[in-house]
């Protein structure tokens, strides 16, 4: 596929959302055909078109940023290790909903610490943000990216590995009394879910694990999130980074002060 996504000229945000496009246009043109699995170890794996999609997003970084250093999830580290710029590119998350032929999918671009973008190949949406402020482009119009926990719907990854168990686990936040009578439950299993947090079209995502700030999968979702005015934080309610573990991503201060408590009031519960 020819990409036809110039990227001269253009700032940071505008470089992540062209990379973005670039690779939605790979993911959705492939979509629907029967594409080997690259076996990744421990029930992962990858398409020719996580990998199609990647040359395509980084093909658009290159020619704008030459200098920058890429971190690709099928490629790896490229470009200088010191370099002060990293790209993190997740080029199609949610690769087992797309295998099975469900478009529950993302592309996913952040600069590190900067700006960033996410498509969604099959609602045409893009959301993006220059580190400062987010925004959403549909039919080439740009909207400013509003949360609330109206909707009520709260996305919880269930995906293995576990890392926060028994301290932690995702099943059983979807069981707490508190949880039913105030919110809904939803599983995506993909990152777009952050996205919608931001957008006003989920109340919240939790999801265990490690430091996920510099991950390929989540530094673009948490990056407009933050820009968005969601609140952001890991299980425990600390700042996400090195220590960190998981995330907790609300609309508001109140939705994300009730899901730490019923995880928290899990845990009493448990020991």
């Amino acid at each position: 596929m020819v990409n036809s996504y110039a990227s001269a000229g253009l700032d940071d945000a505008g470089v992540a959302t062209a990379a973005v496009r670039a690779g939605a246009d790979v993911v959705r043109s492939m979509y629907g055909r029967r594409l080997t699995r690259i076996d990744k170890g421990a029930g992962d794996f990858a398409t020719i078109a996580d990998v199609e999609a990647e040359k395509a997003i980084l093909d658009v970084i290159r020619a704008a940023r030459p200098d920058d250093a890429l971190l690709g999830e099928e490629g790896g580290h490229q470009g200088a290790v010191r370099a002060e710029r990293q790209w993190l590119v997740d080029p199609l998350c949610g690769t087992l909903n797309y295998a099975v032929g469900n478009m529950l999918v993302a592309v996913n671009v952040a600069l590190r610490n900067g700006a960033a973008a996410v498509a969604d190949p099959f609602s045409g949406e893009v959301f993006f943000t220059d580190g400062e402020t987010a925004w959403v482009r549909h039919d080439d119009a740009d909207a400013r990216l509003t949360p609330t926990p109206d909707t009520r719907l709260v996305d919880v990854n269930l995906d293995p590995p576990f890392p926060g168990a028994p301290g932690f686990r995702a099943v059983e936040l979807l069981a707490h009394p508190g949880f039913v009578e105030r919110f809904r439950p939803r599983v995506v299993s993909t990152t777009l879910a952050l996205a919608w947090v931001a957008a006003g079209k989920r109340a919240a995502y939790v999801t265990d694990g490690g430091d996920l700030s510099g991950s390929v999968h989540f530094a673009a979702g948490i990056a407009l999130c933050r820009a968005a005015g969601c609140v952001v934080t890991g299980i425990d309610g600390s700042p996400i980074g090195q220590a960190g573990r998981g995330l907790v991503v609300a609309a508001d201060g109140e939705t994300h002060q009730l899901l730490l408590s019923m995880i928290r009031g899990g845990n009493r519960h448990r020991t």
